[in-house]
This record gives structure tokens, sequence and C-alpha cells, in this order.
């Protein structure tokens, strides 16, 4: 399904130069029809309410293409907004879809703004010239550098423990983290992998107890925690689990043990700079979740650079990574590789309904 959305009339600049054109046309890619339509609405609604919002007396237009999250709606995407002349692209939440529209969109030199994806695709790790791809959602290497910081303050003078579920994601996050902090010293008095979906833990926390650990860091699922938080009251083992952003997951209801840590950003629905997108997406009937703010602030991003390309010269990408942005998500810088320059990773305590900042 298209849908085309127009607002009042905006001069934006052109991709490789400094003139404006009242028609000029931002595109937005999301799967607005099939399994994941509801994040791809979420998505549409949030740069949708931005550009209505914009209070700069200009206009813009937002041509949205589905691109179902699969490689050939990725594809067709991108070949319909070349033919329709957009400058720059918001949008992509599933890998597939963006790494097939990379050399399409490329090949002009179409900025993307993705509020989702934050691993280089394949395109983009077999080329020699980077493609214009900006993250607003933090790399890998962001929650490993920040992750392993906060860590290594809280565990300068505690037995610590590393585990992770064998998976891809977790086993190469702990290994990560466990660098880091082997760079200041600090070593694991215990490290393994343990197996997962199991109802209880008790053999591995046992194991976590003869070792002397006292905290732990978990690389693994939501569920796996909740069941090694169990295990831990069951043998009356006082022990401080800590997780990564996976904890954000949907659980059941209280089965994650009061006080268990967790390291990720704060989550967007409370920042104070996402308050007026909050009140713009609900005064136009729609509700502040999911990706919605994030990708508000995308098109914040997108009105920003496009505005100032009618006075600096460079392209939309050049301007994109020399400008600094203040959006619903606070304040976006983007470095040579398009990754977001942010310190974004917070220490949070589950108080038995949800996670709270941690304050000690």
């Amino acid at each position: 399904m298209n849908l085309l959305i127009r607002t009042t009339t905006l001069a934006l600049g052109l991709v490789f130069c400094t003139v404006a054109h009242a028609d000029d046309k931002i595109g937005v890619v999301a799967p607005i029809s099939g399994a994941f339509s509801r994040l791809g609405n979420q998505l549409v609604d949030g740069a949708a309410v931005a550009v209505a919002s914009d209070k700069s007396g200009q206009v813009a237009s937002i041509i949205t293409r589905d691109d179902s999250c699969t490689a050939a709606g990725g594809a067709e995407a991108a070949k319909q907004l070349l033919q329709s002349d957009v400058l720059l692209v918001i949008g992509f939440l599933c890998t597939e879809s963006l790494e097939a529209a990379l050399p399409i969109l490329g090949q002009k030199g179409i900025a993307i703004i993705t509020p989702a994806i934050r691993s280089q695709t394949l395109a983009e790790l077999r080329t020699d010239q980077p493609f214009p791809v900006f993250r607003l959602a933090p790399s890998n290497r962001n929650e490993v550098n920040e992750t392993s910081a906060i860590l290594a303050d809280l565990w300068r003078s505690v037995p610590f423990a590393l585990i992770d579920d064998g998976t891809i994601f977790g086993r190469e996050l702990t290994s990560a983290i466990r660098a880091r902090l082997e760079e200041n010293g600090l070593k694991p008095v215990f490290s393994d992998t343990y197996r997962p979906g199991l109802d209880n833990q008790n053999a591995l926390v046992s194991r976590l107890k003869r070792a002397g650990a006292t905290q732990v860091f978990v690389g693994g699922e939501r569920d796996d925690v909740a069941a090694i938080g169990r295990s831990a009251t069951a043998l009356n083992y006082p022990l401080t689990i800590i997780g990564s952003e996976a904890l954000n997951a949907l659980g059941k209801e209280n089965d994650l043990a009061v006080g268990t840590l967790m390291i990720a950003p704060r989550a967007v629905q409370i920042l104070e700079s996402a308050r007026n997108a909050k009140n713009a997406i609900e005064l136009a009937g729609k509700v502040p979740e999911g990706y919605t703010i994030a990708s508000y602030a995308a098109a914040e991003v997108a009105l920003d650079v496009l505005s100032a390309a009618r006075s600096q010269a460079g392209s939309i990408g050049e301007l994109l990574r020399k400008t600094t942005f203040n959006t619903a998500l606070g304040t976006v810088q983007f470095d040579a590789a398009g990754e977001r320059i942010a310190d974004t990773y917070r220490l949070q305590k589950y108080d038995g309904k949800q996670f709270v900042p941690e304050t000690n």
C-alpha cells in the first residue's frame, strides 16, 4: 500500500547543492502490510506527525513505500522512491530490506536515516565506499563500550561472573565486554555458557556460588534471567543479576527478581526531550509507542539537514556528519561511519513492575 502525505509547502535543499525547491520529498520505507505492519505504521506515523508539526513555515512532502520487511520489497521501494525524486529516506526496520535498497539508493547518493537497524549489512561491509546510512539506534559498539564502562565502575572491588546463552548475540556481547574489562585489569571469577530455556537454573547458580561470584552479567534473554533469579532465591543466595536491554522484552508479571539490574538506554517515552513529540503524536490521534518517537526524531533530523542544505555547501551525507541536531531523542550527532555519537546506556533496577533509574 502506498501512502502519500503532504503538508504545507517547504523549500528544502537538493542532495548535492544548496538550491531549494518547493516540491522536495522525503521517502519513508516501512513494512505497512504483513506481519510487521504494526511496527511499520508506528514508523510512518512518527515521521508524518513530525513533518506536519514543523513550525518553520516551509513545506515538505512524505512519500511512503511498503517494503514488507523483505529484500524484494526493499529493492522495489527504493526504485519507486528514485522515480519520485526523493532527497532523503527514513525508515527500514529489517536488515534484508535495507541491504537490497542500498545499492539502488546509493547510486544517487541518497542518504538513509534508520531508527531501528543497528548493525552494518553485508552490503555495507563488502563495499569500499561507505553507503550514506545514518543510525539513530545505538550501535553494537556503543553497547559494548558503555556497558563495559558501567560494569567497570560497579566491579572494582567485587567478585563477578560473565555468562552467556551460546547465541551469536549473547556470546559476542559477553566476550567483548570481558575483553574491555580485562583491559581495565578486571577478570571474572567465573565465566561460562549456560543452557538456555530451562525453568530453573539451580545447577548454574550453584556453580556461581562455589566460584564466589556475588554479581553476574547475563548475555541472554529475559526468561533465562528470570530463571536465574528464581534459582538464586530458592538457594538463598544473594546474587546481583545484571542483564542487557534484552530484559526490555515482554515477560510475565513479576517474572524478574526485584532488584535485577539492566544496562540499557532509557525508554524514549520518558525522555524529557520527547515531551513535545509525545504531545504532537497524541494530538494527531496516535500512540507514542514503539518506533513512533524514534521515527519522529528521524524526521526532525531530515527536515533540519535539508533546511541546512539551502545555505551550506556539501551533500546531504556530509551535512549529516558535521551537524548537531536537537531531536525528541535528545542531541544527535553522527560519526564518519554514520553511527550515532551518544552516551545513552544507563543502569536501571527492576522494582517489581518496571525498570527505574538506579541511583546508587
